[in-house]
């Protein structure tokens, strides 16, 4: 299970980062500190970094720089409200791997997490989540069920490796909603059923149960 590091200063931003993550399987800390976040790196066991820009210390710049200069390769996601392009280029000049503006949809940042640790990733065994006969293959991004490839649209395949990651657990719908959609997205909205509606009709109604008062659980 890899661990990520979210370097963030904004409460509500790294809650809702670190809820979505979860959600998919991951482990997470956060530190709102470039200096804590820095040791931390270099202390090991830390698989990739979501970096912000603006922390209350060091800048999210200064924080890439010292790791570069320390030779440490993990793969740093800069996460910032600076769109400019020459702040997109500075970041990607000092060594991170991606560099994305805030607002920001969660679905866009789980996929370029998944891509840049499957980049580290020495094989191919990680790069595809099966149960039962359901198969999803992260590399192609085609699901296939009992052998025949089901066509699903991005957001589909966000939410079906949701489910993959965390077979028998209950996911809320909450937890759905922030890690497909994003943390500005109407909590209220009833997408989340319409979506694993789509789900059992394209996969099969048997794979998805309804919780009730819960949430939905892949058995």
């Amino acid at each position: 299970m890899s661990q990520i590091l979210i370097v963030e200063d904004e409460p509500r931003i790294s809650a809702f980062v670190a809820k979505g993550l979860r959600a998919a399987g991951f482990t997470c800390l956060i530190e709102p500190s470039g200096e804590a976040a820095v040791r931390l790196v270099l202390d090991g066991d830390i698989d990739l970094v979501v970096l912000d820009i603006g922390l209350p210390d060091i800048d999210g710049f200064e924080v890439l720089s010292r790791l570069r200069g320390q030779g440490v390769t993990t793969p740093v996601i800069m996460l910032t409200a600076r769109s400019s392009v020459a702040d997109t280029v500075a970041g990607l000049q000092s060594g991170a791997d991606d560099y994305m503006p805030k607002p920001f949809s969660f679905d866009e940042l789980l996929a370029r997490i998944h891509l840049r640790l499957r980049n580290e990733a020495p094989g191919d065994s990680a790069m595809v989540l099966t149960h039962r006969e359901l198969s999803l293959d992260l590399r192609t991004r085609r699901a296939t069920v009992a052998g025949r490839v089901v066509d699903l649209t991005a957001r589909e395949f966000t939410l079906a490796e949701m489910f993959l990651r965390n077979p028998g657990h209950v996911l809320s719908r909450e937890q759905l909603l922030s890690g497909a959609w994003g943390y500005d997205f109407d909590p209220g909205s009833n997408v989340v059923d319409v979506y694993v509606r789509y789900l059992r009709r394209k996969l099969g109604a048997d794979y998805f149960e309804t919780v009730r008062g819960m949430g939905y659980r892949l058995v």
